[in-house]
This record gives C-alpha cells, sequence and structure tokens, in this order.
C-alpha cells in the first residue's frame, strides 16, 4: 500500500468538504504497480498557510483553488514552481476563470478541475494525476538506479570471468609448453583448478540469467502442483558431490508429498541457491539440514548450516543485490552475490518471504515462507 499526501487549498467549505470526503475512503489500483494507492488529506484555505505546509511535509498532489484569501491560487503555483519539488498540482477553477486554468497548466499544473465538480469527476482527475505521478517517479528511478544496475552487472561479470579466464588461459599455456613434464598426470592439479574455474563461470551466468528474468518480469509463469519435497531432493542429489568433497553431511526432514501450486523452475533456484550456500560457507566435516513442511497455510522451507556463520551488520545488506560478504574465510568462495537476491524477488513473487538467523562461528538458517494460497 502506497499513501500519498494530498494537500487542499481551498476556502469554500463546500468542496473542500466533498473532497475530504471522497479521499478518506478512495483507493486506486494499476496494473503495472503491486500495491494500491490511498490518500491522506491535509487541507488549508490559505495559500500563505499552504507554502508553510508544501515546506513541511512536501505532500505528492496539491488540489490548489485560485480564488483563495491572501494570495491567490495562481501565485501560490508560481512559489510552487521555484521549490521544484516532486509534487503534481491540480488546479480547482470555476466555469468563469477557465482562461486562468489553461494559464495554470502552461505554469506546470498538470490538470484543473471545473466546479461545481461531483465525485466521480473529482476521483477520475485523481486518478489520472496518479497515475502520472507514479510513471514519473519510476522513469527517474529506472534512470538513475537503472545505470547503477548496468554499472554493477558489469562490474560483477568483468571481475568475475577476468580472473578465472586468465587462470585457465595461464594453464593452457603450460600444458602446451610441457611445463611440468610429459605426461597428462603431471598436469591433474592444473586440470581439476580450470574445471572448478569453469563451474565457477558457468554458475554465475546461471545467476545473471535468472536474475535478469525475474527482474525484467518478461518470463511467465508455468504455475502447476509441484511436490516440493521431490525437488529439494533433487538438489541434494545434484549438490551431493560438493558436499562429499568438503565431507558435509545433508539431512532432508519432509513429507513425502508436500504439494503446493508454484512454477517448478522458482522452487529449483531457491532450494539450489540456499543447499549451495549452507555447504560452501561450511565448515569442513559439519552438516545440513532441510526442512520442508506446511504450517497454518503456508510452505515452509528452512535451510541450516554448521558454517562460519554472520555478524548482524552483514545480515542488514545479505538480500542486497551483487552483495557478498567479504571476510578471511570467504575470500576464496566464488560467487556471483545475486544468489540470495534472486531467491527474496521469488519470494516476493509469491507474497511470501525469507529470513536468516545467524551466528558467527555457529552456522546460519535460512527460512522461506510461500504462501499456499
Amino acid at each position: 500500500m502506497i499513501t500519498l499526501k494530498v494537500l487542499v487549498v481551498d476556502n469554500e467549505e463546500e468542496s473542500s468538504a466533498e473532497i475530504l470526503d471522497t479521499l478518506k475512503d478512495f483507493t486506486v489500483n494499476f496494473p503495472f504497480s503491486f500495491e494500491k494507492f490511498v490518500y491522506e488529506p491535509i487541507h488549508t484555505n490559505s495559500g500563505e498557510r499552504a507554502l508553510e505546509i508544501i515546506d513541511e511535509v512536501h505532500p505528492d498532489i496539491i488540489l490548489l483553488a485560485n480564488g483563495l484569501s491572501g494570495m491567490r491560487g495562481i501565485k501560490v503555483l508560481e512559489q510552487i514552481n521555484t521549490r521544484k519539488i516532486d509534487t503534481q498540482v491540480v488546479m480547482i477553477t470555476s466555469h468563469a476563470s477557465l482562461e486562468l486554468a489553461v494559464k495554470a497548466t502552461t505554469q506546470g499544473a498538470y490538470d484543473f478541475i471545473v466546479k461545481p465538480f461531483n465525485a466521480l469527476e473529482l476521483k477520475t482527475s485523481i486518478e489520472k494525476v496518479t497515475k502520472h505521478l507514479f510513471l514519473l517517479r519510476m522513469t527517474r528511478k529506472l534512470n538513475t538506479e537503472g545505470k547503477q544496475i548496468r554499472f554493477q552487472f558489469l562490474s560483477v561479470l568483468s571481475h568475475e570471468l577476468k580472473a578465472p579466464l586468465n587462470a585457465i588461459e595461464g594453464y593452457l599455456n603450460m600444458l602446451k609448453d610441457k611445463s611440468f613434464g610429459e605426461s597428462v598426470d603431471d598436469y591433474k592439479t592444473m586440470i581439476d583448478r580450470s574445471l572448478t574455474r569453469i563451474e565457477g563461470m558457468r554458475n554465475l551466468i546461471f545467476d545473471l540469467l535468472d536474475f535478469t528474468k525475474i527482474e525484467s518480469q518478461v518470463a511467465s509463469r508455468n504455475m502447476e502442483k509441484v511436490n516440493v519435497t521431490e525437488i529439494a531432493k533433487i538438489s541434494i542429489d545434484t549438490l551431493t558431490p560438493t558436499a562429499i568433497q568438503k565431507d558435509i553431511s545433508v539431512h532432508l526432514f519432509a513429507e513425502e508429498f508436500s504439494e503446493m501450486m508454484a512454477d517448478k523452475t522458482d522452487l529449483e533456484i531457491i532450494f539450489n541457491n540456499l543447499i549451495s550456500n549452507a555447504i560452501k560457507y561450511n565448515q569442513q566435516g559439519g552438516s545440513t539440514t532441510i526442512r520442508v513442511e506446511k504450517k497454518n497455510g503456508k510452505m515452509c522451507i528452512s535451510v541450516s548450516d554448521t558454517g562460519i556463520g554472520m555478524t548482524k551488520d552483514d545480515l542488514t545488506k545479505l538480500f542486497n543485490d551483487f552483495v557478498r560478504i567479504r571476510t578471511p574465510k570467504t575470500k576464496n568462495i566464488s560467487g556471483s552475490g545475486l544468489g540470495l537476491s534472486i531467491v527474496k524477488k521469488i519470494a516476493n513473487l509469491y507474497n511470501g518471504s525469507v529470513s536468516v538467523d545467524s551466528e558467527p562461528e555457529k552456522g546460519s538458517t535460512f527460512s522461506v515462507i510461500l504462501p499456499l494460497e
């Protein structure tokens, strides 16, 4: 729910009362917005007081009548323009002052309402200015944040791919020059390291593809009844070789059939990311526990580990895009910094949530809650 502050500047009691009464319970929904808009009205009958309120609360929308006692509405509009604030003005005018309304729109007013107006006319104008304000703000946000995301995207891509490519190139040149002998066995360590680097690059590319798909919301979701336990088992099987290398035991506690309506790929991404992290950031010889259960109309998924854990400061930024926790213990662990961000975005698509409980040197538990309906 998005609350917009609406400043009503009108000295006529009847029209002011109608506006305030209409805004009290009025809501607007757009198909391109995940949240509905509600309105918080503020009223004054003075142009001078309106400017004070504007400086104090920065209203989102201003409904401004011209025929005010003291400073006229058109003068208030001129003062609003000098402040360069993020607001939209709708002039309230009478039939006799349509020329004034046209003049006001040329000076920055978005629209005007002609008195006498009814509730439907007022709601239509409010809905129109709300849509304009929302799209304007979204455009600004994309222009600023979009550039930052692209910069981060390219920085991560170049940094994470450059280092492994250089290493693989070096190992291949050693093989080509037979620097360490004639037998393939002489280069086993280098081959193993190259394969590890290639796996890291492949995982990065998969993360970036998942990230861009979810961010763009282009792909349609194939919603069907899926067995969450079965998806968890497949993820465990896929990551078992990695767990064996670190001598980590993996345990699953779940009903044989825990079903819900979901896109199978979404759940695979959630399990793969959480279980992979529980193995990567675990202690040698540690354990990972996955639980899947239905509780209070929700699908509850948790993945726990006995790993290195995190501080409270680390937890505050953990689910942001391109964030990796940098410590001496994680410096040799590869990753894009996107996995947990993607998990959170998927949970949000299902109106669900993600949380984490962690303690340094003791481990972490990640919990994903998805409504069944």
